[in-house]
């Protein structure tokens, strides 16, 4: 038998693809031991956020505990308004099949998306009697760099913001990055998403504020920024979006 000559250019290479075996094996070996870990780390912060949004949320909380106990997560359709019955749902994935999905008309994708799933999850609130006090929505669009991610709390009314946060999202820091700004995002507290003929009526941008009732004033310097989040509103909030949803809301209320 030929002795190896580990110091010969085949040599070499057998000795750098063995190397280079063994290292994936190690690599892919350990993605896969640590997927559980990471899946239910994005669980947890997915649920920190939406405790976040609806004032559940302190140093001390117990996340899991406080969310199971007060967060019954649902799944609505978003053509009718009506819940579904769609275990597993995830509406990323979703977004991605066409059988799952529909196109947006380029005239009615503010929110810059050009695809959402059929469906959405909504998180239904209770407080500490067991009524619901409040819903939380999510909403996503385009900002200037980058896909943004929010949930807005809304209450029963399906009209009046209880709170927002943007939990995801890789805008300009100092500038567009300030829509994780807590500060900022308190300005919509309060907000109405309708005027009283029921007419999609929040707005953000430049001077918005002048309506006190409907309008933020948008981020300084950050105009495409500003804009992507008042198109977020303009498409989930409208008829495409949760607009039947919360049509329903108002009259048959949230159960």
């Amino acid at each position: 038998m030929a002795k190896f000559d580990k110091d010969s250019f085949s040599g070499t290479l057998i000795m750098v693809v063995a190397v280079s075996l063994v290292c994936s094996v190690i690599v892919a070996g350990a993605a896969v031991g640590l997927k559980p870990t990471q899946d239910e780390q994005k669980l947890l912060d997915k649920q920190r956020n939406i405790l976040s949004v609806a004032g559940l949320l302190d140093p001390a909380t117990d996340v899991k505990k406080v969310y199971a106990e007060r967060i019954e997560p649902r799944v609505v359709d978003l053509a009718t308004g009506d819940y579904v019955d769609a275990p597993d749902f995830d509406a990323a994935a979703a977004a991605k099949d066409p059988a799952q999905s529909v196109q947006i008309n380029p005239e009615d994708d503010f929110a810059s998306l050009k695809v959402r799933a059929k469906y959405s999850d909504v998180y239904l609130v209770k407080d500490e009697n067991g009524q619901i006090g409040q819903i939380i929505l999510p909403m996503h669009g385009t900002g200037l760099w980058s896909v943004i991610y929010a949930f807005v709390a809304v209450q029963p009314d399906g009209n009046t913001l209880n709170g927002l946060t943007y939990y995801q999202q890789g805008e300009t820091a100092g500038l567009g990055g300030e829509i994780a700004n807590p500060l900022w995002q308190q300005k919509f507290v309060g907000k109405k998403l309708f005027d009283d003929e029921g007419k999609l009526a929040i707005h953000v941008g430049k001077g918005a504020s002048a309506d006190k009732e409907h309008g933020v004033d948008g981020l300084s310097g950050a105009s495409l920024t500003t804009k992507g989040v008042h198109g977020s509103f303009q498409y989930w909030f409208g008829q495409n979006g949760f607009g039947p949803y919360l049509a329903k809301l108002k009259t048959e209320g949230a159960k």
